[in-house]
């Protein structure tokens, strides 16, 4: 992808439907035209001889460059606060630097990333709590990543330092990664946590992360993070006085590993975000997170009147995924389960407890090795100080949101996927009064 792409699907508004259509029409045809369009753009560069030997060369030289396009036309077709249709979209341009390669330093890795997002936010017409697209924010163009990181010869363990999204490594899951509801990612009593949530989509920030691989199944991660994104507004969430202070966070990963996996040739003990490790088999995570800074609580007041503060702010999750079960004959034929669950500082923030569950299958068609298709259900529920603070202004809610997902990626090619995706959300935004909602969703993903 090109610059031409930016500008060709770069709108920052929403994509305007004729809502006189049928939701699911609407979806159909906006994903059609914007697949098309961003496949004729990708094309006329993925199928440069000069482009690809441009970035053949840059690769040898230790530079390897990246150009990712994710789109997703999102429709109400029922329920929530209106019925609607907006278009979202992230270009992601990614550079990763050969330590070894440009200046002869083995074992240094450094990784930029710029982010563009634009178009709409589907949760402004859902008015759900927790999420429907992963890939919606305000519109932005920023640096999103640019750290440095080391890796130990023997390659147990590693330091990075700089600008680092904590979801590509802490709260994250192989089989709950297809879903597009943002809280399959990260848990949101964690996500929607300190002043502006953690360092992750789509405000990260500044700090620094350990791992350590004591044996092959055994992965320890600690991070200390600034407590509040770089790039939020401070006028949004804090309040005068207020210490943002520092964000730690630690997780210790069990993982099983088949002896029949392709290891692609990397070293069993090596760590770090660009390790690009086989799958695994089975995963059981343990997190905790805590938060430096002070926190207002959401109901309790002191004598004087005025919201009680806290000093710091923690919380803790689990993990789980599974393989369930593989095809003798077809080891690329597989079906996984896993488990979400996490407790959150219900004091000082709205969810105060999350959890999710769900299924994905891979390699369903024999014709169609690479494809999945997944079905989930996860719930976030409201803390009982937040439900009180509603109480007492007279806007009652309900305990929970609860969204059932189903999704199916279709890999098209090796640049290009497509992502049909249902989701029914439950109680939207825990408001008693909005009706249950029914959303269509059309996803794809261009690389170069």
């Amino acid at each position: 992808m090109g610059s031409s792409l930016s500008c060709g699907m770069g709108s920052r508004s929403p994509v305007r439907l004729d809502h006189g259509r049928s939701g699911l029409e609407q979806c159909l045809k906006a994903a059609l035209r914007s697949v098309a369009a961003g496949a004729a753009l990708f094309c006329s560069h993925a199928w440069s001889n000069g482009f690809n030997e441009q970035k053949a060369n840059l690769v040898r030289e230790g530079v390897t460059p990246i150009l990712l396009y994710d789109g997703s036309v999102a429709a109400d077709t029922a329920g929530g606060i209106r019925t609607g249709t907006a278009y979202v979209g992230n270009l992601r341009l990614q550079l990763v630097l050969d330590g070894k390669q440009l200046f002869r330093k083995p074992g240094w890795t450094g990784f930029f990333q710029v982010l563009s997002i634009h178009g709409g936010q589907p949760s402004n017409f859902i008015g759900d709590a927790q999420g429907v697209n992963s890939y919606s924010a305000m519109s932005a163009l920023r640096l999103y990543e640019a750290w440095g990181q080391y890796s130990s010869p023997n390659g147990r363990w590693s330091f990075l330092v700089g600008r680092y999204d904590l979801s590509s490594e802490f709260y994250r899951l192989a089989s709950s990664g297809i879903f597009l509801n943002s809280s399959f990612g990260t848990g949101p009593e964690f996500s929607q946590s300190g002043i502006g949530g953690p360092s992750i989509f789509p405000d990260t920030s500044i700090g620094a992360r350990v791992a350590y691989k004591p044996t092959p199944g055994i992965l320890i991660r600690t991070a200390i993070m600034d407590g509040a994104p770089v790039n939020r507004t401070d006028g949004e969430t804090r309040f005068p006085g207020q210490d943002k202070g520092l964000l730690l966070v630690s997780e210790i990963a069990f993982l099983t590993r088949s002896e029949s996996e392709d290891a692609r040739g990397i070293a069993k003990y090596r760590v770090g975000r660009g390790a690009n490790f086989p799958a695994y088999e089975d995963k059981v995570a343990l997190g905790a997170w805590h938060y430096t800074g002070t926190f207002r609580d959401l109901s309790l007041v002191g004598t004087n009147g005025t919201p009680i503060q806290h000093e710091g702010s923690s919380g803790a999750y689990v993990l789980v995924d599974r393989t369930l079960f593989r095809a003798a004959a077809n080891p690329g034929s597989r079906v996984s389960g896993f488990l979400q669950y996490g407790i959150g500082d219900g004091r000082v923030n709205r969810i105060g407890s999350y959890m999710a569950a769900g299924l994905v299958t891979s390699g369903l068609f024999s014709n169609r090795p690479d494809d999945e298709f997944g079905i989930a259900i996860n719930s976030a529920r409201n803390g009982s100080r937040y439900i009180n603070s509603q109480d007492a202004m007279m806007a009652p809610v309900t305990r929970a949101e609860t969204t059932i997902e189903a999704t199916y990626l279709a890999q098209v090619n090796s640049w290009l996927a497509v992502q049909p995706d249902i989701q029914y959300v439950v109680h939207p935004g825990t408001t008693a009064a909005r009706a249950n909602a029914t959303v269509l969703q059309i996803h794809f993903q261009l690389m170069l």
